[in-house]
């Protein structure tokens, strides 16, 4: 098999197979947590992070007012490209996560699954909160989820995804190659396995997370004052069952408001 090293969300359309049909479970959490904790009616929305849009365009959708940002520029092409075939505005743009502002003050905004580890230091974390609250609306919402470091050894350091649409098939397989908790670093290796009728190959690529323990995510989320944290729920997204974080919490969702 060819192997082609490369930034995978340069290749959005294989991105959006292997990850864009995966998202039922995180609309509906969304939409109970505006109805649970939202005093006012939420209508318009932001995703920092965006990517290829696989949630905006269920929300855009679903009747929503969205927009968002995201650094790859491929990725945000192909976001705006599909909102425009579903008859909405090209809403998303490239921008960075920690230094982004709206047209609009926003009713909600979402960060669903470790985008935010991205942001490689304490500084841009908290520009991004800063960001964030700035651009909510009194009273609005920020849910946001990401993997912690667990103090005992993480259970799960490999995932494997599948999908298929007509004559194309993808393969990814994700891996934590190394973790330097002193730098809090988590080395991610990453594969596509991508089949069509004529070929076959593999795009290969690395990417840094930045680790965040039970407490260092706490004290991060203390550092921006006005946003106040509500609830706490793990990736079941069952709205009724909130939960405690402990030492040993792997995946979490804060839920956020703007004071």
């Amino acid at each position: 098999m060819e192997t082609i090293a490369g930034n995978l969300y340069d290749f959005p359309k294989y991105y959006d197979l292997i990850f864009g049909s995966d998202w039922a479970a995180e609309i509906r959490f969304l939409k109970a947590c505006f109805a649970k904790y939202s005093k006012r009616p939420v209508k318009r929305l932001f995703e920092p992070g965006c990517g290829t849009g696989r949630l905006v365009i269920q929300l855009a959708k679903a009747g929503y007012e969205v927009s968002g940002n995201d650094l790859n520029e491929k990725a945000i092409n192909y976001c705006n490209a599909r909102l425009k075939r579903a008859g909405f505005p090209e809403s998303t743009f490239v921008g960075d996560m920690a230094d982004f502002t709206v047209k609009k003050k926003i009713d909600a905004a979402f960060n669903m699954i470790n985008t935010f580890r991205h942001l490689p230091n304490e500084r841009t974390a908290e520009a991004h909160f800063r960001c964030v609250a700035d651009s909510l609306t009194k009273g609005g919402l920020y849910i946001i989820g990401l993997h912690l470091t667990p103090k005992t050894p993480a259970k799960c350091t490999s995932e494997t995804w599948a999908s298929t649409k007509g004559n194309l098939s993808v393969v990814s397989n994700l891996w934590t190659i190394a973790t330097d908790l002193k730098k809090r670093q988590e080395r991610i290796g990453v594969t596509y396995d991508v089949y069509t009728p004529t070929k076959q190959f593999r795009i290969t690529d690395e990417t840094m997370f930045r680790t965040y323990n039970r407490e260092q995510m706490f004290r991060l989320l203390g550092t921006e004052p006005r946003l106040r944290l509500l609830d706490m729920y793990d990736f079941r997204y069952d709205i009724d069952c909130p939960i405690d974080v402990t030492d040993d919490t792997e995946d979490i969702i804060f839920v956020l408001q703007r004071a």
